[in-house]
C-alpha cells in the first residue's frame, strides 16, 4: 500500500541516495527521481568535482564498489607556503572515485529497489510536481531555491582541469597547496591507465580574478606537463546553504549542506545529508531534518567559517600572515583535532 510520494530533484548522488534512504526505511513510499540528463552517472555534470570521495570517522554509508574506484587514497600533503604536511592514512579512509560509474552504480541500485526514475526530465517549476513532500538535490545554485527567490549562502568559484599523461600522477596521493592567496591549489590522480591529474584552483575572491590564468601560472612554476583532456568550473557552495527545509521541501547535498569549509569535500557532505533526508521523511518526521542537520554539522561549521572569514580578511594584509594563519588552522585540525583514520607528519624536505 502507497503511503505518500516523494518527488526528487535530481538524480546525482544526493538524490539517488535520499531515494534509497527513503526505500530502505519505508518500502511503502511511492518514490520518483527527475533527471534533466538523458542518461544517470555519465553526462557531463557526473565530473563536476574533484572526485575524491572521504569516509572519515567510521562513516561507511555510501561506501563505493570496487568499479566505481580509481585509486586508493594513502596520503595527503598539504603543502603550506614552504612547509608541507603529510597525513598517512588508513586503507578504505578515501578514495579516487569514476564519480560517474559511482552515480550510475546509485541509480541502478535505486531502480532494483522500486523507485521510479524519469530521465530527460527537467523540471521547470514546482507547480509541475504533485509529491506530498519534494526533496531539491539539483546542485548548486538550487533550481527551486531560485524559483523560491532564496539566495544561496557561501560559494567558492573553482577552475579545473584533468590533464592526461601528466607528470604530477602519484596514483595513492592527493596535494593540496596554499600560496599566499585567497584560496588554493589542488592535484587529485584521476583514470591511471590514462595517467589523469585533476588540477584546479579555487577562491572565495569575486573581483578581478582569472581562474584559468591563475592555474596555468601555477603549472608553468610548478613544470606540470601532460594534455589537457576535460575542463570545468563553476560554483562550489561553501558549509551550510540555508534553509534546509521550506514548508514541504528539504534540501539536500550542495543545495542544503554544501561542501566542507575547511576542505572542499562535498560527495560524504551530500551521503550524509540525503540519509538523513531519507529517513526522516520515510519515519514521518520531516520537520525534524532541520534539527538533525544542525547536530551533523554545526561544529566544523562554525570552525571552518571562522577560518575562512579571517583568512578573507588577511589577504587584504599580505600573504605572509595570511600563510601563517593557514597553517596554524591546519596543525590544529591534524595534531588538536586527532583521528584515527590517520597520522601526520611535518616534513621539511
Amino acid at each position: 500500500m502507497i503511503i505518500i510520494k516523494i518527488d526528487i530533484v535530481g538524480g546525482s548522488i544526493a538524490g539517488l541516495n535520499t531515494a534509497l534512504s527513503i526505500k530502505k526505511y519505508n518500502k511503502n513510499i511511492k518514490v520518483v527521481v527527475h533527471e534533466k540528463h538523458k542518461i544517470i552517472g555519465f553526462n557531463h555534470e557526473g565530473r563536476r568535482c574533484g572526485e575524491v570521495h572521504s569516509m572519515k570517522w567510521g562513516w561507511s554509508k555510501g561506501k563505493p564498489n570496487e568499479k566505481s574506484i580509481y585509486n586508493e587514497i594513502k596520503k595527503v600533503e598539504t603543502n603550506i607556503g614552504n612547509k608541507k604536511y603529510v597525513s598517512y592514512l588508513k586503507l578504505g579512509v578515501s578514495s579516487m572515485l569514476n564519480r560517474q560509474e559511482f552515480i550510475s552504480q546509485m541509480g541502478k541500485e535505486a531502480e532494483k529497489n522500486g523507485i521510479e526514475i524519469y530521465t530527460n526530465d527537467k523540471v521547470k517549476s514546482l507547480n509541475d510536481l504533485d509529491g506530498d513532500y519534494i526533496v531539491d538535490a539539483s546542485g548548486c545554485p538550487s533550481s527551486i531555491k531560485r524559483e523560491l527567490k532564496i539566495k544561496h549562502g557561501l560559494a567558492n568559484l573553482t577552475y579545473q582541469q584533468t590533464i592526461e599523461d601528466c607528470n604530477w600522477f602519484k596514483s595513492d596521493t592527493i596535494r593540496t597547496f596554499f600560496t599566499g592567496i585567497s584560496g588554493y591549489f589542488w592535484a587529485f590522480p584521476r583514470n591511471p591507465e590514462k595517467k589523469e591529474v585533476n588540477l584546479g584552483v579555487g577562491t572565495a575572491l569575486k573581483e578581478n580574478i582569472n581562474l584559468k590564468q591563475m592555474l596555468e601560472q601555477f603549472k608553468k612554476d610548478n613544470n606540470i606537463t601532460g594534455k589537457v583532456n576535460y575542463v570545468l568550473g563553476g560554483m562550489v557552495p561553501t558549509g551550510l546553504q540555508r534553509p534546509f527545509s521550506y514548508k514541504n521541501i528539504l534540501f539536500v547535498g550542495d543545495a542544503g549542506v554544501g561542501a566542507f569549509p575547511l576542505t572542499g569535500e562535498g560527495i560524504h557532505r551530500a551521503l550524509i545529508s540525503s540519509d538523513i533526508a531519507g529517513e526522516c521523511i520515510a519515519n514521518g518526521y520531516p520537520k525534524k531534518y532541520p534539527h538533525r542537520i544542525m547536530q551533523e554539522f554545526i561544529k566544523w561549521e562554525l570552525i571552518g567559517k571562522t577560518f575562512l572569514g579571517i583568512n578573507y580578511i588577511l589577504t587584504k594584509i599580505g600573504p605572509k600572515i595570511l600563510l601563517s594563519s593557514i597553517d596554524y588552522f591546519t596543525r590544529f585540525n591534524f595534531f588538536v583535532v586527532k583521528s584515527g583514520d590517520y597520522e601526520t607528519k611535518e616534513h621539511n624536505d
